[in-house]
């Protein structure tokens, strides 16, 4: 009989700190198991609070704030949204949900996030009509102002907010921060996901915190968040029998997984540490390695180091690749991950106009996410550095 496998090491798993179970208790005994509840306002303000933004609708995933953030936004068929390349779908499909055109921006080498100059030419272009699709082909379009851009904070690294908001600002079009994988990072100390007029959070399951599902909209005015809270609960109005004058969604989050965010929430600066921390193990383990790099933060800027990345260069590794890593791990039942897929890659998407750096592709091609779960036990991260070293650091490619 063959030994059993070892324990599996993901990625990113969710990670309970204790205090969870007090506040899913109190749903319980007051039986407030329905949607909505005191729990759902309580995270709510809990968000506001870490954030700094006034408002926050508490919803039932990142994607579903999204698209209510494009409702609001005024988005209809055939207009353009920019939206950043080097992405997770989430970020793009509520697009596609309006029948919208998403207009897809790459990557600058610094934080891996939207490139300003690249955002400008995208702008400029959609006002002249003048586009084109990933394969680089001319496309027959309307000249038309685009109605909003979405920049992602990759990773939880902030992008160039300050240069992205004064394109924004210059061409009077509304900002959506995605914000999904970086809640606890900031930018000189102004949290990521108040920067736009509106923001975006995911709790989905690998994120820092989680409530299982869900996400979060933040913004300034009340009268939007209000409006996204109405259209959440199947947009419906205010009488006395089940009454609709518009389109409504399901979209809110349960009082049982607020409860959940509340008591993660108690955890989030401990669990920012200890994603940095992981951060250090790797940098400090892989540093001197030839081929092998990884994303600094810029001046200013405060990463959550949600995941761990690195980049992998075959020609200074020895013909080490990142699948050539992701494969020895697997093996070991070691879950790591190539980077997102760039938008204007994906097959549902290459005929959308797309304005290249080459950055993104070379990412893509390159890169890892390494395990990074705040749960991370020191016996995990030995057999990381066993199979690391092993694969990495033996002294014949020392001098690669």
């Amino acid at each position: 009989m063959s030994d059993p496998s070892p324990k599996k090491i993901y990625l990113s798993s969710p990670h309970m700190g204790g205090e969870e179970e007090a506040f899913v208790k109190e749903v319980f005994e007051s039986n407030w198991i329905a949607p909505l509840g005191p729990q759902v306002n309580g995270f709510e303000q809990d968000l506001q609070q870490f954030t700094g933004m006034p408002y926050a609708a508490a919803l039932s995933s990142g994607t579903a704030a999204i698209h209510l953030a494009l409702i609001l936004m005024g988005v209809k068929p055939g207009d353009y949204v920019i939206c950043q390349d080097l992405t997770f779908s989430a970020t793009a499909n509520p697009i596609r949900y309006l029948d919208a055109i998403p207009v897809f921006v790459d990557s600058e080498a610094d934080t891996w996030n939207m490139c300003p100059q690249a955002l400008e030419t995208a702008i400029q272009s959609c006002m002249s009509g003048k586009l084109q699709n990933g394969a680089g082909e001319p496309m027959n379009m309307d000249a038309r102002k685009p109605r909003a851009i979405i920049p992602v904070h990759l990773y939880g690294m902030p992008a160039r907010m300050e240069d992205i908001l004064s394109l924004a600002g210059r061409y009077s079009i509304p900002l959506i921060e995605d914000a999904a994988e970086a809640l606890g990072s900031n930018i000189n100390g102004k949290p990521c996901g108040s920067f736009g007029s509106l923001g975006v959070l995911s709790f989905n399951g690998n994120k820092i915190i989680t409530t299982s599902g869900g996400g979060a909209l933040l913004g300034r005015e009340e009268a939007l968040i209000q409006k996204a809270r109405f259209l959440a609960t199947q947009a419906r109005d205010p009488a006395p029998h089940y009454q609709h004058s518009e389109i409504g969604y399901n979209y809110r989050m349960s009082n049982v997984l607020a409860a959940i965010g509340r008591g993660q929430m108690k955890v989030l600066d401990l669990r920012i540490r200890q994603r940095r921390a992981n951060y250090d193990f790797y940098r400090e383990l892989l540093d001197d390695v030839p081929g092998i790099s990884f994303l600094p933060e810029p001046e200013g800027s405060f990463s959550n180091r949600w995941l761990t990345t690195i980049l992998v260069n075959p020609s200074r590794s020895g013909g080490i690749t990142r699948e050539t890593i992701r494969l020895a791990l697997e093996e070991e039942n070691i879950e790591s991950r190539p980077l997102w897929k760039p938008m204007h890659l994906q097959p549902v998407f290459r005929r959308f106009p797309f304005f290249s750096t080459g950055v993104s592709e070379r990412l893509f091609d390159q890169g890892l996410c390494l395990p990074s779960g705040s749960n991370l036990t020191t016996e995990d991260k030995s057999r990381i550095e066993d199979v690391l070293r092993r694969l990495l650091k033996e002294e014949d490619r020392k001098g690669c």
